[in-house]
């Protein structure tokens, strides 16, 4: 669904150039107007439908916009010019024809329609998902010392399948699963589990407010970054976005973790490895004093 809304004073001055070319251009690409409506304060609202499939737009003599080439279709999804093509969706007019994911929460646990057809890709999604079960249950919720109670906003910086965050669907959190752009491309799984996501490059700075969230989780991340930026600018970002109170979970290789720790602890959070291979880390709520200032 595309929602509109227009600030109009009559249903008349909805009719402008502007909105007859947005009429024209939608239904030049088979998008259905289901609704159109003004309330007395005069602000509309236009809702449209995009089409399950091609049929309506092949049938156009004129085509304003033109089909994309197959191999448009996997572009990077960083700095990628933004496309003038409309991608090829089904041949056929049925839902029935679409593979689309079963209903929640059945989608959260079986196989996302997205997924690769090869059989070890398969295999890869379910054990992935068995591991992270495992792991947040007997570790993560219970051996770390975590309020989980008090945890609201969580981020998977490296989140694969999506199996962290599908783990911790009996909390009374949200996790943002971020995929970055120099790994494989599994957002379209973590869609189809019904999970949020997003596509970054963890090299830049994350798109969100200072100290939004409650816990960072880090699997298997730091190794391809520290082959294109300084380990220090990721950190300073962590400790950007996350709270005083917060904690960090890191696993990755030790050569990693020696790298981390001690520019945590140079931030004077509170750092401890569990069991050699996870780095957790609290942040507090100190801060570095201005050499100028008075304290």
């Amino acid at each position: 669904m595309l929602v509109t809304v227009l600030h109009t004073s009559a249903l008349s001055m909805m009719l402008t150039d502007a909105f007859e070319t947005m009429v024209a251009l939608t239904e030049s690409i088979c998008w259905k107007m289901v609704e159109k409506a003004v309330d007395s304060a005069g602000i509309g609202l236009v809702i449209y439908q995009k089409p399950v499939s091609n049929s309506c737009y092949e049938e156009h003599k004129e085509r304003i916009i033109p089909l994309c080439h197959q191999k448009d279709r996997n572009k990077i999804s960083w700095y990628t010019p933004l496309d003038s093509c409309l991608l090829p969706l089904s041949a056929a007019g049925s839902l029935s024809d679409h593979n689309w994911p079963t209903h929640w929460p059945v989608r959260l646990s079986s196989k996302p329609p997205s997924l690769s057809m090869e059989p070890s890709a398969e295999k890869l999604f379910y054990e992935d998902s068995k591991y992270w079960s495992a792991l947040v249950s007997d570790v993560y919720l219970n051996g770390l010392g975590i309020d989980w109670l008090r945890i609201r906003n969580v981020i998977d910086m490296n989140a694969g399948y999506g199996g962290f965050a599908a783990a911790l669907i009996g909390q009374p959190l949200w996790v943002m699963n971020v995929v970055p752009v120099d790994g494989p491309d599994t957002l379209p799984v973590i869609f189809d589990r019904g999970l949020i996501g997003v596509y970054h490059d963890w090299c830049e700075a994350f798109s969100t407010y200072p100290r939004t969230y409650d816990i960072l989780h880090s699997s298997n991340l730091f190794g391809n970054l520290t082959q294109r930026c300084d380990i220090v600018y990721v950190v300073v970002e962590m400790d950007r976005i996350l709270r005083p109170g917060g904690w960090i979970l890191v696993q990755d290789n030790m050569e990693i973790i020696n790298k981390i720790n001690p520019l945590l602890q140079s931030l004077h959070w509170e750092t401890s490895l569990h069991e050699g291979l996870l780095l957790v880390g609290r942040k507090g709520f100190w801060r570095p004093t201005d050499a100028g200032s008075s304290r």
